[in-house]
């Protein structure tokens, strides 16, 4: 009787988001003028030109937070999250592979990763060479792509995604991969993978061009990401004990506790401003992850009869990867039901079909991140609201077109991933070979990786 009390409740409420949201959709209000532009002056005269690239304190204010809290969702709260799922005698290397690619990334989006991902598009595949070394780039610099803010935290902004998206597919290989070969896959990795698809979608690339719709990195980030993750897990194998048995979930509920903190610079920041959007992706992201963590909660009580802490924490996570794409363009009825569908999909894509197809992805990074992402980008074209956001029209709002888009760019999205993925392997592979030693397995990465041990007990 609990249950079926249960099971009422969610389709309930999924009727009435639904019905919220067809009622926006017959009655959509006008929509309103753009508000992360500057304000236009009122005539368009010579003289008033520059005023619309100058640099805004209060948005720059928020965006050096904004970029901090996403480099937080990196180190600590992934390496927490993650090193706290992995067994014990793994946590630190796993930990340490969220650290050093951040530090890879940091280094390598200044050298040449920005410029190539948003430099001046070349037939919309890539940007160009003309901003290597952050040449040309001052103390009042503005980008095109961010008009009230120094171009440097623009940069520093932007490379914190670089760093979190290659950290991400670390989930899918622990316990088993050589720490030399994931030093090589990152650099690898974020040069022709991240960089080539954030181009597309977010810096004047072909699928910018489509009009896809990728308001935090639903496409660029997690599909990318998730993508990689399924892959690498294919290549590597199975690990010797292929289950996941947590080290320490105090670790894990403090890291999702810091991805859900950060995310809010995650998205809310891709405003790029601090205006209303800024706020709509800010309540839409919250919203969304509490659906999300509640669902995947009831959704795990009614198919295992117990609500564990872990997946509470797993579905918050997944609802923050489904809001991501749509944070900026859908209203707070689109968010909830976005939300409520994150924490049931990746659940059984996590709980039914990974088993059954036998794959051994250690953390789930492709069931939450590949998974969720893919939910999230679609949707978007289905639930972008163009009085939020007159950047996008999704299905409900009489744009059917928009949700067609979507699935283009996912699918090319997975497509290139997973085969940039397969040859970059390849090429690690031959290199410094990817898999550890059986021995090094049995005692751990830990010690077998850098001689070090995670606890002292």
């Amino acid at each position: 009787m609990k249950r079926f009390t249960v099971l009422v409740i969610f389709i309930l409420t999924l009727i009435s988001g639904f019905a919220f949201a067809g009622e926006a959709a017959t009655n959509p209000p006008p929509p309103p003028a753009a508000e992360q532009a500057a304000p236009a002056p009122a005539a368009p005269t010579v003289e008033a030109a520059p005023a619309a690239l100058k640099i805004d304190t209060g948005d720059t204010a928020w965006m050096i937070v904004a970029t901090a809290f996403v480099m937080l969702m990196t180190l600590p709260g992934l390496a927490l999250f993650y090193g706290g799922l992995a067994k014990r005698k793994d946590t630190l290397n796993t930990m340490a592979m969220s650290f050093v690619t951040y530090c890879i990334v940091s280094f390598l989006w200044v050298v040449y990763g920005f410029s190539l991902a948003f430099g001046t598009d070349i037939g919309g595949i890539i940007g160009s060479a003309e901003k290597l070394f952050l040449s040309g780039v001052g103390v009042n610099s503005i980008n095109d792509l961010a008009k009230t803010i120094p171009e440097y935290i623009f940069i520093v902004y932007q490379m914190t995604f670089a760093a979190i998206t290659v950290a991400l597919a670390s989930g899918a290989y622990i316990e088993r991969i050589k720490f030399s070969a994931w030093v090589m896959f990152s650099i690898l990795w974020m040069t022709l993978v991240y960089v080539p698809v954030a181009h597309w979608v977010w810096g004047g690339g072909f699928l910018a061009k489509l009009g896809a719709l990728d308001f935090a990195g639903g496409t660029v980030v997690h599909v990318n990401a998730g993508i990689a993750a399924l892959i690498g897990a294919l290549v590597l194998g199975k690990r010797r004990e292929a289950s996941l048995k947590p080290s320490n979930l105090t670790l894990v509920i403090t890291g999702a506790g810091l991805l859900w903190f950060g995310w809010f610079g995650f998205n809310a920041g891709s405003a790029l401003a601090a205006n209303g959007l800024a706020g709509t992706a800010f309540i839409n992201t919250n919203t969304a992850t509490a659906m999300a963590a509640i669902s995947w909660m009831f959704t795990e009580w009614m198919h295992t009869k117990r609500p564990t802490v872990l997946g509470l924490a797993s579905g918050a996570v997944a609802g923050l990867v489904a809001i991501t794409p749509a944070a900026g363009f859908v209203n707070i009825t689109g968010a909830m039901i976005i939300g409520i569908l994150a924490g049931i999909a990746p659940y059984f894509a996590v709980a039914s079909i990974k088993p059954k197809l036998g794959y051994d992805d250690s953390l789930d990074a492709f069931g939450i991140h590949g998974v969720g992402g893919i939910l999230g980008a679609i949707l978007t074209g289905i639930f972008a609201d163009p009085s939020i956001n007159e950047l996008g029209t999704g299905l409900l709002y009489g744009n059917p077109k928009q949700l067609l888009i979507q699935i283009i760019a996912v699918g090319v999205t997975m497509v290139y991933s997973a085969v940039a993925t397969l040859i970059i392997f390849g090429i690690v592979k031959v290199i410094t070979g990817i898999r550890v030693h059986e021995e090094h397995e049995i005692t751990g990465l830990d010690e077998s990786q850098h001689g070090e041990k995670a606890y002292s007990l």
